[in-house]
């Protein structure tokens, strides 16, 4: 499909400053941005034949820009929303969300993602960060609805825990050849999880590959003392002293970090992933995020899962991070809203291996969603940028398109989405769960 946005304002990300003009989606990819004007002129100028248009859409004076990364989740947790509330981590976890997760399979996993799927569309976010039980079920269930989906292993275990890497071995060779829209990350679930053992043998596998490593890391006080008394040191140098950041990664949460650990960041080349909501609810701290950006560590953004947040939602997720960071420093002018933006686009494609969907370019990834300006929250217009930070919200997401698809547009998801049946389904799975 050959598309053509015209009359609109473009925010590219390759800077904060707007354009007035036009944008071009040839297949898959962006093929012009610019001030638009006469399109055989600018054919001629991009050296390309005249283009026939599927759509010309009259973006009516709304915003395009790129679509947020969510840069860590866990989908298919969508049958926990609301279901394990106002409880302390522990007891959520090991009462209420590990009991529960023993009883579900791929199947149900591949229904369950679909749901979050069409929550991240209506809420403008183009690539998702996952972490969950069965990525062959996740990488399906995104695949067939057209989300740009980045997974990551989970691996876990003090025992016996050779098959996990066997898997995750064999999934890194598969599912980074599944689908364009794919990609498989080597990761484990957490430092208190595994087993020393395990946690080497990660390391190694990393060291094979030359690849990045991810995981939750210092999320929690009690985490971080937890391996202080185990190894005489934090979780991070934990990590890095085995070598599992050699080749980069990062780390999700990253509440309880010192300066030290920050160290290991910067000098790694590692991403930090912070989840306001998630770290919020359950009162495990507020991020240090001044500080992170102060050493130059990329800090993206994710929801966590939606048992923990309990929705996927960008906007939310940006207010909470200025405005935590705010409050951490006693300091109204702590962690500025065009960085947050850039956190929650640009920093997550660099967090994620996206570099040909980070920004709006010629020669990049269409992956782009139309703000709605004319909302009452979004005028008058004095800076729409910083105004999508404090005062934006799903409800303004009025197009979100992926890899040159129009997936939802004005309320409505693609005509071969059937929302009512996802629904059913989720409903369904959670009853016969209970």
């Amino acid at each position: 499909m050959n598309y053509r946005f015209y009359n609109a304002k473009i925010l590219t990300m390759e800077t904060t400053d707007l354009i007035e003009g036009e944008l071009w989606v040839q297949d898959d990819k962006i093929v012009y941005v610019g001030e638009g004007g006469d399109a055989a002129a600018i054919c001629q100028s991009l050296s390309t034949e005249p283009v026939l248009w599927d759509r010309e859409i009259d973006c009516r004076g709304n915003l395009l820009m790129p679509g947020f990364k969510n840069a860590h989740t866990h989908s298919a947790m969508t049958f926990l929303r609301s279901y394990a509330d106002d409880l302390p981590l522990l007891d959520w976890l090991t009462k209420q969300v590990f009991p529960m997760e023993d009883k579900l399979d791929g199947e149900m996993i591949y229904h369950l993602t679909k749901l979050a799927v069409l929550e991240y569309l209506s809420s403008g976010i183009t690539s998702i960060f996952d972490m969950y039980l069965d990525p062959e079920a996740t990488a399906k269930a995104c695949v067939e609805m057209g989300m740009r989906c980045v997974q990551v292993s989970g691996a876990s275990g003090q025992d016996g825990f050779e098959q996990s890497l066997k898997q995750m071995e064999e999934r890194y060779h598969a599912l980074n050849a599944l689908d364009p829209l794919h990609s498989y990350f080597i990761g484990f679930h957490a430092e208190y999880t595994c087993s020393r053992a395990l946690l080497e043998q990660v390391a190694a596998m990393a060291h094979k590959y030359q690849a990045p490593v991810f995981t939750h890391l210092s999320e929690t006080k009690a985490e971080v003392e937890g391996c202080k008394e185990r190894y005489g040191m934090s979780p991070v140098k934990l990590l890095d002293s085995l070598g599992m950041f050699d080749y980069g990664g990062g780390g999700y949460h990253c509440v309880w970090v010192d300066g030290e650990d920050m160290d290991i960041f910067a000098k790694r080349g590692m991403s930090v992933v912070t989840n306001p909501g998630s770290n919020t609810k359950l009162a495990s701290g507020i991020a240090p995020v001044s500080a992170f950006l102060k050493r130059g560590i990329n800090v993206a953004i994710g929801t966590d899962g939606p048992a923990s947040n309990n929705c996927l939602d960008m906007f939310r997720e940006m207010f909470l991070v200025t405005g935590l960071a705010k409050l951490r420093e006693c300091d109204a002018a702590a962690v500025d809203a065009l960085e947050v933006l850039k956190m929650a686009t640009v920093n997550g494609a660099k967090a994620m291996h996206l570099s040909d969907a980070d920004v709006l370019a010629a020669g990049k990834q269409a992956d782009l969603i139309m703000i709605d300006l004319h909302r009452p929250n979004m005028q008058p217009l004095n800076n729409i940028p910083k105004n999508l930070v404090y005062s934006g919200s799903k409800q303004n997401v009025k197009m979100t398109m992926i890899r040159g698809r129009i997936l939802y547009e004005n309320g409505q998801f693609a005509k071969e989405t059937d929302e009512e049946e996802i629904y059913r389904k989720a409903n369904e799975i959670i009853d016969n769960l209970r």
